[in-house]
């Protein structure tokens, strides 16, 4: 909140009027000014008797230069200063939303691409404070201010108190304990560079997706040694967090990237719109913190002396009401526009239908409940997934000495995550549906989860991708396939080791079978996480293993492929990789293949639809995809199964039919292993703790978090196009079986 100023306080600073103070301490006061333009400034004011030090005012003096050079739109701009004033002074711009660590502590840690774009954004700045000369020392969630449009990093080593004045001095701890690096925490003045800031940002990135410091809290000595001596908690981090936090959060500085290499690292664009990059718990407080800051006092029409040294500036009037109005909307109602729009939207999409409740009398059925796109974009998925959940129920309740008898609920929730929080209630409510095989696409995956997980009811998908499924804090989840980020590793191996490596059926028609020198990386941001789990993925492990890749990022709804295929055959791309959807991987396709490229191009498991064929054409020739799934028509241990959908159904198994009838047989197993009708919750127990070797794969789930664990190949597979249809390769290369 603003305060009102003090009778001691100046009313005009350099041309700048004081509208209020921002904060106090034994070093100065920080006001908030304006000019005469109406422009809104943060003003830091130093006392007196620390400007008295002659180092301290040189150094501050430096310092001041330095920043003036530092132009980063995640870094606040000095828009005036005067060291050399009886009170030195800094203005830098003013940013009227929450500091991160007030954002985390009000609406909780923020979501993985929250983190990913404040990562890239943040080393952004980062980069260019280094390379102006500066080093931050001070890298904090406490600032870093939040915005709609990206966060704001202050306070970059301008002005520190007395002690801090022997700032490369050794035995002087600077910084603040839980984020600071072991240098700085040892006082090692000789090594306090620029890898101390990135030391620094990866706590900070820790503590805003864990929601905790990842060197615990508590007495300050404690927390040094820590820092020193122990390993980072980062448990509950997605782990494509992990392989970005990891290096940064290094002992040893020269261990750590730079803040340039690290912002390059990272394939995420820079929010497109608006409270794009954001929940909306967060938009929404950010709006409500900007309208409390501009909430100004009433402005004394005196005018002060201006403090000695200070330009003489012109004391204009305060703000009309009309104008103070009009700033607390522009910085607080148009975040509500951009932000709140969605919360409206949330707010209104409450679903009253009725909901099932248990079946009355009798004795209770054992139902399996499939929740599925059947009519939705994904209804060809979700259809075959239906079919081969009913051929496994239809089949076990042929046995003749079954203990039980089983039942299959189907419903549809259309892809619409609105509907599928519906069916999701509505199958929590009825008491005899044991487990629940679904749902068919990642958005109404993550919709529901919430659900099942609050009544313990378990939900077991074999098509939704998403890493973020399968965390510690689901508790009835499993993930009954490798996710996104663990199935496309085998592109990365591809790309590394080269298809002769893979095998003969990796490699035959291949029109280059060896290592890719230069593989070119496009992210396409319509397919939003989906695409960074796939194409982020494959840049960081490919960096790792020493490889420079092209990576490339395209904004959401692009169509027109040709400038960034153009770019990235220029720059020595001698393979592709697309992260994003069928349509997108055609249009992609056709210009590759204008350009006359007929390299090695690979895309996950979202283009193996028909859609890819037919938009692509031609131009989908030689293409190869990794997904989960199998051909159950060309899996010699899936012939009994393929024979027997054929017969029931009148046509061939689509994909992901094999695996959800595998998923049945898995939950029919541990229902009969049980001896007795078992509780939801003893079922989830037992599922994440059982093996099962169904016919296209073996399943087995992390007991604690429920993601899958891979054996053998790892549960991925390829599929090449070979004459306008696509033709099953078999197990994919994983990277522990290939040589880097």
């Amino acid at each position: 909140m603003t305060a009102a100023l003090l009778p001691s306080d100046p009313s005009s600073l350099a041309g700048y009027r004081l509208l209020g103070r921002l904060g106090a301490g034994g070093m100065g006061v920080v006001y908030l000014g304006r000019t005469n333009e109406g422009a809104l400034s943060a003003i830091k004011v130093i006392k007196a008797e620390y400007a008295e030090d002659p180092q301290f005012r040189a150094r501050f003096r430096r310092e001041v230069d330095a920043a003036r050079r530092v132009s980063s739109p995640w870094a606040v701009p000095v828009t005036g200063a005067d060291p050399d004033a009886a009170e030195p002074w800094l203005a830098t711009a003013f940013v009227p939303g929450p500091s991160l660590a007030e954002a985390i502590a009000e609406c909780g840690p923020l979501p993985t691409r929250s983190v990913r774009v404040l990562a890239k954004m943040l080393a952004g700045a980062l980069a260019e404070v280094h390379a102006a000369g500066l080093v931050h020392r001070d890298v904090k969630p406490g600032n870093v201010l939040l915005a709609v449009d990206g966060p704001r990093l202050i306070d970059f080593g301008i002005a520190r108190t007395a002690d801090d004045t022997a700032i490369t001095s050794a035995d002087v701890v600077v910084g603040t304990p839980g984020f600071l690096s072991p240098e700085q925490a040892e006082a090692r003045a000789d090594g306090l560079g620029p890898p101390s800031d990135i030391f620094s940002l990866g706590c900070l990135l820790a503590y805003a997706a864990a929601g905790r410091p990842p060197f615990g809290t508590g007495a300050v000595d404690a927390l040094l040694y820590r820092t020193v001596h122990d390993e980072p908690d980062l448990g509950g981090i997605d782990e494509e967090l992990l392989v970005l936090l990891r290096p940064c959060l290094a002992k040893d500085p020269a261990d750590r990237p730079s803040a340039a290499g690290l912002h390059e690292l990272i394939i995420e664009d820079a929010p497109g719109e608006p409270a794009g990059w954001l929940p909306e718990n967060v938009v929404r407080n950010i709006a409500e913190r900007s309208a409390a800051m501009l909430a100004l006092p009433d402005i004394d029409p005196t005018v002060a002396e201006t403090p000695s040294g200070a330009e003489a500036g012109t004391a204009g009037a305060g703000p009309s009401p009309s104008r103070r109005r009009f700033l607390i909307a522009a910085a607080g109602g148009a975040v509500l526009a951009a932000g709140g729009g969605a919360a409206a939207w949330a707010a209104l999409s409450g679903d009253d239908a009725k909901r099932s409740g248990p079946v009355a009398g009798g004795s209770r059925d054992w139902i399996i409940g499939v929740q599925a796109d059947l009519s939705g974009p994904q209804k060809a998925l979700g259809q075959a997934q239906e079919r081969g959940a009913r051929l496994a129920v239809e089949q076990f309740n042929a046995r003749r000495n079954k203990p039980f008898t089983l039942t299959l609920k189907t419903a549809d929730d259309r892809g619409d995550v609105n509907r599928a929080r519906t069916v999701a209630r509505a199958f929590v409510e009825n008491r005899d549906v044991l487990a629940v095989l679904g749902p068919t696409a990642d958005d109404p995956a993550r919709a529901v989860i919430g659900v099942y997980d609050e009544a313990l009811l378990p939900l077991i998908s074999v098509s939704a991708g998403t890493s973020i499924l399968a965390t510690s804090a689901n508790r009835s989840f499993l993930h009954a396939r490798p996710s996104d980020l663990e199935a496309t590793a085998s592109i990365a191996v591809l790309l590394n080791a080269g298809r002769r490596a893979a095998g003969a059926e990796y490699a035959s028609g291949a029109a280059a079978t060896g290592p890719s020198r230069r593989p070119g990386l496009l992210m396409d941001r319509t397919a939003a996480d989906y695409a960074w789990e796939s194409v982020g993925s494959i840049n960081l492990w490919l960096r790792e293993q020493g490889r420079v890749p092209y990576p490339r990022v395209v904004p959401a709804g692009t169509e027109a492929f040709r400038p960034v295929v153009a770019d990235m055959l220029e720059a020595g791309a001698d393979a592709f990789v697309y992260g994003g959807y069928a349509a997108g991987a055609a249009a992609f396709a056709r210009e590759l293949a204008a350009a006359g490229f007929d390299g090695p191009r690979y895309t996950p498991g979202a283009a193996l639809t028909t859609e890819f064929l037919d938009a692509a054409g031609e131009a989908a020739e030689g293409w190869l995809i990794t997904s989960t799934c199998v051909d159950p028509a060309e899996l010699p241990a899936a012939a009994g199964f393929a024979a027997a959908y054929r017969k029931r159904f009148g046509s061939a198994p689509g994909y992901y039919a094999a695996e959800a009838y595998d998923v049945v047989n898995l939950v029919a197993g541990g229902l009969r292993k049980a001896g007795k009708r078992p509780t939801r919750a003893e079922l989830t127990a037992s599922l994440r703790k059982t093996t099962h070797q169904g016919v296209t794969k073996k399943f087995a789930f992390e007991p604690e978090t429920g993601s899958f664990l891979a054996s053998g190949s790892g549960g991925v597979f390829g599929h090449l196009v070979d004459g306008g249809r696509f033709r099953f390769l078999g197990p994919a290369p994983v990277p522990s079986s290939s040589a880097s």
